[in-house]
């Protein structure tokens, strides 16, 4: 087998883009030696019939308030088809290429290659903002998720909500996949890549290797603690079991909905 690692490889996007076209290959999460399943189906391709009922009602949230939703990091355009199919205007954006075109595929009209720590769109220009897979995490420190939730702040409105998530150290065993210990309270560390199996037209069989992934886990309290510096407060915590999604409301709307 033939094996490719560069700063290009994106495992977890062609793993999403081969499912929506019916060729599946083998996603894994690798830390050292321990291996874990990628749970394509699950994670990116789930109906919406199967949705917690959290899920959808954190959802309807955000498509309630004024102006359009930006789902950043949206994937394969799971959520955004939600929203799309009931009328919301809805923009998804992702990094991977790959996931863009899975998720065009599928049907979403607004979707664009992005990076979420320099989102390409005016200031203001949403009203609503969802960012799950715990991709707050990828912001490295709790100063670092304070610039990505400022630069979520900038594009959408006064009113905005956001829905965001992450785990909580708190509620989490040292034997959770990638778990790294911090002496700090509340905060912790996960690290993994992703690597992808799959075989060429020509049928060669190759595994597709990322770049190793750093998310810094925090808990509400700490969460709360990096929104002090910008316009966001967390309003709601949903959820328990080390996973948690907090709404945010902007400053003027803290007393609001």
């Amino acid at each position: 087998m033939r094996s490719t690692e560069d700063g290009h490889a994106d495992p977890l996007g062609r793993a999403m883009y081969d499912y929506q076209r019916g060729d599946q290959g083998t996603l894994t999460y690798r830390d050292g030696a321990a291996v874990r399943d990628g749970h394509v189906e699950e994670y990116y391709f789930q109906p919406p019939s199967e949705w917690a009922d959290a899920t959808v009602s954190l959802l309807e949230r955000l498509a309630a308030a004024d102006g359009p939703v930006l789902d950043v990091g949206c994937g394969t355009g799971q959520h955004a088809l939600w929203w799309q199919e009931r009328g919301v205007d809805v923009v998804g954006v992702d990094v991977s290429p790959w996931a863009v075109a899975a998720a065009r595929e599928r049907g979403v009209e607004a979707v664009s290659i992005a990076n979420m720590f320099a989102l390409p769109f005016e200031r203001d220009a949403f009203g609503s903002l969802y960012a799950g897979g715990t991709q707050l995490g990828l912001a490295g420190s709790l100063a670092g998720i304070g610039d990505l939730l400022a630069e979520f702040a900038r594009v959408t409105d006064g009113e905005a909500v956001a829905v965001v998530d992450n785990y909580d150290p708190t509620g989490l065993e040292e034997s959770f996949f990638g778990y790294r210990p911090d002496p700090r309270e509340g905060v912790a560390h996960r690290c993994f890549h992703f690597e992808y199996e799959f075989e060429t037209d020509d049928s060669e069989r190759v595994c597709e290797v990322g770049k190793s992934l750093h998310f810094l886990l925090c808990s509400p309290d700490r969460l709360r603690e990096a929104a002090i510096a910008t316009p966001w407060t967390v309003r709601d915590v949903v959820g328990g079991d080390g996973h948690y999604r907090a709404v945010l409301t902007k400053a003027n709307e803290r007393n609001g909905r």
